[in-house]
């Protein structure tokens, strides 16, 4: 947990309120080290009110139910989603559950034992602990034949990723795409490219590292953004102007690359969380938005409602077509989650994941 801002990480004892009715107990047994959770102790909280339970890319097995849950029980494996539609919104109702602004998430449940004081939990979930509380919908059931330290990864940054090129940006067969940042996101939406069926798939990044894992992912192309203009690179390598880009920083010198390597009738979608305040300006005319008529678009958690997508991503890895095993970089303990920052601040992995 974060105890304070500035403060490095604590392992502390944590104790549970009684469920909602619709509340569950989840035993975790694996999370995935996100850069969601090092951007929130950088950001001092992201909004939050401190002590943070961190973590959110989870999965374990359901201890104790509410008593109006039915769709799962005790000794069910699950991986824990943290975006999930509430279905009643108008929204929803409407039938852009995509789009809720309303999701289904626990009331705090979980306390720090030594004063019993609520603890906010990364995108309600808090999953870097040996158990936490979550809505039961936000519980997928997993197969058996899926180690929950690989069905962690879905949970955020594959999803995101996959679901960015399939969901947000809808890849046509035969495209060319470009993927402009390739840590474990980017890497995702390489593997949702190749699902797509693109046609030439170029990774950009700084490090080459990740150009390396991206072609193992399945780029075909890699640009290491250091050396010349990362914009006519890519789009050299694809053989003319990119169908889709997608930018995977979060940066505005980044988004305006993406728009500038896709060609008319190109889509661009920023999957990279910006800093907070941040600004871009864009050209409208002679190559920009207006005059290429592109469309410039965001991606929030794969934009799909995970009862639907979870089961798909999950029958692509058992089929071989979704690749997971490879992502996992580390395998780590509680306590060095302030090494899995480090070291996927420094870009020598994909993914640390925390065994429980």
């Amino acid at each position: 947990m974060l105890n304070a801002p500035g403060e490095s990480v604590a392992i502390e004892p944590i104790a549970f309120d009684d469920l909602g009715d619709d509340e569950i107990l989840v035993r975790l047994a694996a999370s995935g080290v996100c850069h969601t959770d090092l951007h929130v102790k950088n950001m001092n909280g992201w909004g939050m009110a401190f002590p943070i339970l961190l973590g959110h890319e989870g999965a374990g097995v359901v201890e104790h139910v509410g008593r109006a849950v039915t769709s799962v029980r005790p000794d069910d494996r699950v991986v824990i989603s943290w975006r999930v539609p509430c279905g009643a919104c108008a929204i929803c109702r409407r039938g852009d559950p995509v789009l809720c602004q309303t999701q289904r998430v626990a009331q705090p449940r979980v306390r720090r034992a030594r004063d019993g004081q609520h603890l906010a939990r990364v995108l309600s979930t808090g999953t870097f602990a040996t158990r936490t509380v979550v809505d039961a919908a936000q519980a997928i059931p997993v197969p058996r034949a899926i180690p929950l330290d690989k069905a962690c990864l879905i949970a955020c940054g594959v999803v995101t990723g996959v679901g960015a090129a399939l969901n947000t940006a809808k890849i046509r067969r035969g495209s060319r795409v470009a993927i402009i940042g390739c840590g474990a996101v980017g890497l995702s939406v390489v593997q949702g490219a190749r699902i797509a069926g693109a046609d030439r798939i170029v990774a950009v990044d700084l490090t080459p590292q990740k150009l390396e894992w991206a072609r193992q992912f399945g780029a075909t192309d890699a640009v290491d953004a250091r050396s010349g203009d990362p914009v006519e690179a890519a789009r050299a390598a694809a053989g003319g102007p990119l169908d889709y880009a997608f930018e995977v920083v979060g940066l505005p010198a980044t988004i305006a690359q993406a728009v500038g390597m896709v060609g008319y009738g190109g889509t661009v979608v920023i999957v990279g969380v910006p800093p907070t305040d941040s600004t871009v300006t864009l050209p409208l005319a002679r190559g920009g938005l207006f005059n290429k008529k592109v469309t410039l678009t965001s991606c929030s958690g794969g934009d799909m409602v995970p009862s639907e997508f979870f089961p798909r991503l999950m029958r692509w890895y058992l089929d071989g077509t979704l690749r997971l095993d490879e992502m996992v970089t580390r395998e780590i303990g509680l306590d060095e989650v302030e090494d899995a920052f480090a070291a996927m601040t420094s870009g020598t992995v994909i993914r640390s994941v925390i065994r429980l």
